[in-house]
């Protein structure tokens, strides 16, 4: 059997604790259709942690920043999952993909970044309108510091515009959503075990 492959999935909502979250129970189910392909899935709550704000791989002592980019780099696959506000992604999310900036500047020893090789996924909830530009910004941001977006890799729920409905309160997936995931899983998973097993060349 092949070796597994491992996420980690950073959910970006707002809300701290483990206060119930629409962007964590999508991503929950994209992971139970990665681990269909034989990936695990490593969830991480980023408002839980101090997430310093910068471009910097560590900003000190206080900051969290270092041991959850270790869990990136130790992953093959990462998924960003964040609520819409005002037709952007959260914050949290954004704070996240800034960090991830520094990698420009981290080198392996062929001279790629050390993010090559790994993939990337997004989650996107809300009930306006947003999906298609959030999930825009995350692919750009994080292809520009190395990461590699497969086809169709993005699952995401819009409620009705200005209506109360979040995805927490459906009773059942949405088919299409749920096609959705099945499709994205597969794909991640897929380019994933592929650049596992022949990395992108040196740069020269």
């Amino acid at each position: 059997m092949e070796k597994p492959l491992k996420a980690v999935s950073f959910i970006c909502t707002l809300k701290p604790g483990n206060e119930e979250s629409s962007s964590q129970k999508l991503a929950e189910q994209l992971a139970e259709e990665m681990k269909v392909h034989n990936v695990e899935t490593e969830f991480i709550r980023a408002v839980n942690y101090t997430i310093i704000p910068g471009v910097e791989v560590d900003l000190g002592p206080d900051d969290d920043w270092p041991a959850l980019r270790q869990k990136i780099l130790d992953a093959d696959i990462l998924v960003i999952a964040t609520p819409t506000w005002l037709g952007q992604m959260s914050s949290v999310a954004l704070n996240v993909i800034q960090r991830l900036d520094a990698e420009l500047s981290e080198k392996d020893n062929e001279g790629r970044p050390r993010t090559f090789g790994k993939v990337a996924a997004a989650v996107i909830v809300g009930n306006e309108d947003g999906a298609h530009k959030i999930t825009a910004d995350v692919f750009q941001s994080l292809n520009d510091v190395g990461f590699t977006i497969p086809a169709q890799a993005a699952t995401y729920w819009n409620g009705e515009a200005m209506g109360r409905i979040d995805y927490i309160d459906l009773k059942d997936t949405p088919e299409a959503v749920a096609s959705t995931n099945k499709l994205v899983a597969a794909n991640v998973a897929h380019v994933a075990r592929l650049l596992k097993d022949a990395q992108y060349p040196p740069v020269a």
